[in-house]
């Protein structure tokens, strides 16, 4: 039985190329074998279909002579599907090998990274070969309770990739010339063919002695070998925000390892362990700190001192004050930490400590006063 490629696809028979081309494109996105609604029959009909009415020439025969001549002339879609291995075309696309999104097929110029970048993640492929960037680095730092309050400065000492000091991150001996690169010959590229399903794929990708810049040093720096780059320990000053939680982060920008060949440093990111305060407590935007009153003080009332993170003020404690009562010291806790002015509060909870020993005069006083409490 013939097929009727227009059908297949989804458009009329007086549809443009860039119809043709753009009803191929959705299809193969929502038939892709390597995606979830993925159907591998239907996506090789989508392809066969496509790889005549895709061609003008093809095209053109098709509509004179149908399916008939099709399989007569020898070009039918469907042969030549047999042997594909899905794996191979994506590790080919993930590799690079369709990074320069050209590539001849049939004598006809086909984008496959454009069709498929998204698929197989050619695009960030394409992405990553035309700027290197050195890598970050994480670390975790301890500090102490008030250094999360208020912020501090800390000098902490990293072992990374730094600009090599010999060649100040050229690659290049000092003294030596810079050459067209053999490899290339100056282009930044090369040429590669894969085999795959399709065919064989004539692309281009980034010269690797070059970085496609089409030029080297004649002699590489013999500190770094050309990289650029040499291992190192560097002092790096941080300033720590007022107000930073546990684990919570922050970002140093160009702090991480140097790229190589002079291109840009990655990012240091910091985040933070805090040391416990035997104290004062954290909760939230807000510091729990705990204070000890005599049944004199929480019946009669009293004025106590108590410590804050900010150093020490007087709170006044009302007559009949139970224990666990809590109150309240607006503005002593916790600055935000993208507003360091607005903060939290302290909250100072009272415990009533019962005496464990009582003289006979203070137990007289408290037989006396028995019949008094309520």
């Amino acid at each position: 039985m013939s097929k009727d490629y227009y059908q297949i696809l989804g458009v009329s028979k007086s549809a443009s190329q860039d119809e043709i081309k753009k009803a191929f494109r959705k299809l193969a996105h929502e038939y892709h074998p390597d995606k979830k609604s993925g159907n591998e029959a239907k996506f090789k009909e989508i392809n066969e279909a496509y790889q005549v009415l895709g061609n003008e020439e093809k095209r053109k025969q098709y509509d004179q002579f149908g399916q008939t001549f099709n399989n007569a002339s020898g070009f039918s879609g469907g042969q030549g599907f047999g042997g594909f291995n899905w794996q191979d075309f994506a590790r080919a696309s993930g590799q690079g090998g369709f990074n320069s999104g050209n590539f001849s097929f049939n004598g006809e110029e086909f984008d496959l990274g454009d069709l498929f970048g998204d698929l197989f993640g050619g695009a960030r492929s394409r992405s990553r070969a035309k700027q290197k960037v050195g890598e970050d680095i994480q670390i975790q730092l301890a500090i102490d309770f008030k250094e999360a309050i208020f912020g501090a400065e800390k000098i902490i000492v990293l072992d990374k990739q730094d600009v090599c000091d010999k060649c100040t991150g050229s690659g290049a001996e000092p003294g030596s010339k810079i050459i067209t690169c053999p490899e290339c010959h100056g282009r930044g590229k090369k040429q590669q063919t894969q085999q795959t399903f399709f065919g064989v794929f004539a692309t281009e990708v980034i010269c690797q002695t070059c970085d496609g810049t089409g030029k080297k040093p004649e002699k590489f720096c013999n500190r770094c070998h050309g990289q650029g780059r040499v291992r190192n320990k560097r002092e790096i000053k941080i300033t720590i925000p007022a107000g930073i939680d546990e684990n919570q982060e922050i970002k140093i920008a160009g702090q991480g390892h140097v790229g190589p060949k002079g291109t840009s440093a990655g990012n240091l990111y910091v985040s933070f362990q805090i040391r416990p305060d035997r104290k004062f407590i954290r909760q939230g935007q807000n510091i729990l700190t705990k204070i000890n009153l005599n049944i004199v003080q929480a019946s009669l009332g009293d004025k106590v001192e108590v410590e804050t993170v900010d150093g020490p003020v007087i709170l006044k404690i009302p007559e009949s004050t139970e224990s666990g009562k809590i109150f309240i010291l607006k503005d002593k806790g916790v600055p935000e930490l993208n507003r360091p002015s607005r903060r939290g509060d302290m909250l100072v909870e009272v415990f009533v400590k019962t005496p464990s020993r009582l003289s006979r005069k203070a137990k007289k006083i408290l037989e006396e006063l028995k019949e008094e409490i309520i």
